[in-house]
């Protein structure tokens, strides 16, 4: 269950409180669900009781309680906890297993919409290097949430705008141009300079991660490879996942989701590695994030916000890698093909996200 789908249950909690008549409030629109805060526990957290509590005329425990009771007879829950003056503090049951094997499933398109949607959106950019750049991921996040995109820009863009930074624009010509304008993406301030000196991969991020009011810095320093750089550390992440389903296939085995704690192993294991276990409840929480951070960067016309989940995602996963493999004379567990497929999914979330920024991801670095 994503933090998407949980947020749709909990509102459906709500909604069958109001129909039962145990709550007397309008069922709001939306509501979050975060990883738990200080004093919380399980996967994931709401306020909603909290929001609810004043215009329910009950004390938040109360609103707390009686969701709660609902919550925890949903499939896909295994425990909801009150904490606090009544925060949701919710468990999910085979989070990680099935979290992983439906990102296994979908690779690198994890998060994309099923279908189209039919609705179709005109963007429009000023003959300017960040602006068109800007609008071309923007309308890569879109069309991968399953909306139609026509692009176009006030003249024609410079060739080495296509050529080095890959960008693609359907049409060309003045802000009065016939086709109606839905969007114009107008980042400000512009870049500084040139980025084309960077090279593609470099040049993109260095435009795309800054959010739109930021100044982008055209430095070199997105080309040096130490951890320093967040983009090193993106790709990084992604070339170390892809070495290590070679390496396992050199050892005679393959991903497999499933318990990655190698504690619940069948067969023993060497003292110092149980002590190497790696709680991967930050990275569970960055994977399941995913199709949310795609939304809200097409809802918001905000590539910024995939390229900072990426660097999340990489930090997350790149603490966790050294302990997939066996070590020494050990031999390959269920838990060691569980995490392979833990880093695998990282991996084609990190494909995935690269490929909408227009960055390669590479499988050697």
């Amino acid at each position: 269950m994503t933090p998407v789908e949980l947020s749709r249950t909990v509102l459906r909690a709500v909604r069958c409180a109001v129909d039962d008549g145990e709550l007397h409030v309008a069922v709001p629109g939306r509501t979050s669900v975060t990883p738990p805060g200080a004093g919380g526990c399980g996967d994931y957290a709401t306020n909603v009781a909290l929001q609810l509590a004043r215009p329910a005329g009950q004390p938040p425990l109360r609103v707390a309680e009686i969701l709660r009771e609902r919550l925890v007879r949903t499939d896909g829950i295994s425990d909801v906890v009150v904490t606090g003056p009544g925060f949701l503090n919710i468990s999910l049951s085979g989070t990680e297993t099935a979290l992983v094997r439906e990102i296994l499933l979908s690779g690198p398109r994890y998060g994309h919409a099923d279908r189209p949607t039919g609705r179709l959106v005109q963007l429009h950019a000023p003959h300017e290097v960040r602006a068109v750049v800007v609008m071309d991921a923007v309308a890569r996040i879109l069309r991968s949430q399953g909306t139609l995109v026509r692009t176009s820009c006030a003249g024609r863009p410079e060739p080495e705008w296509a050529d080095i930074l890959g960008v693609d624009v359907d049409a060309y010509g003045t802000p009065d141009a016939p086709a109606p304008l839905d969007v114009n993406v107008r980042p400000v301030p512009a870049a500084p300079d040139d980025p084309t000196p960077l090279g593609r991969d470099a040049a993109r991020w260095a435009l795309l991660r800054p959010a739109l009011h930021d100044r982008p810095r055209i430095t070199a320093d997105h080309l040096v490879q130490r951890e320093s750089n967040p983009l090193f550390r993106v790709r990084y992440a992604h070339a170390r996942t892809r070495a290590l389903t070679r390496n396992a296939a050199d050892l005679g085995f393959h991903a497999e989701p499933g318990d990655t704690d190698l504690r619940g192993a069948q067969a023993a294991v060497p003292e110092t590695v149980v002590q190497d276990t790696h709680d991967t409840t930050a990275l569970r929480h960055s994977l399941a994030d995913h199709p949310r951070i795609l939304q809200t960067a097409a809802a918001h016309h905000a590539p910024d916000r995939l390229a900072r989940h990426l660097v999340t995602v990489a930090d997350a996963v790149l603490p966790f890698l050294a302990a997939v493999l066996p070590r020494g004379a050990e031999k390959p567990s269920a838990a060691h093909r569980a995490r392979l497929a833990l880093a695998e999914a990282a991996g084609a979330v990190l494909a995935g996200g690269l490929s909408l920024l227009g960055i390669d991801a590479p499988e050697h670095l």
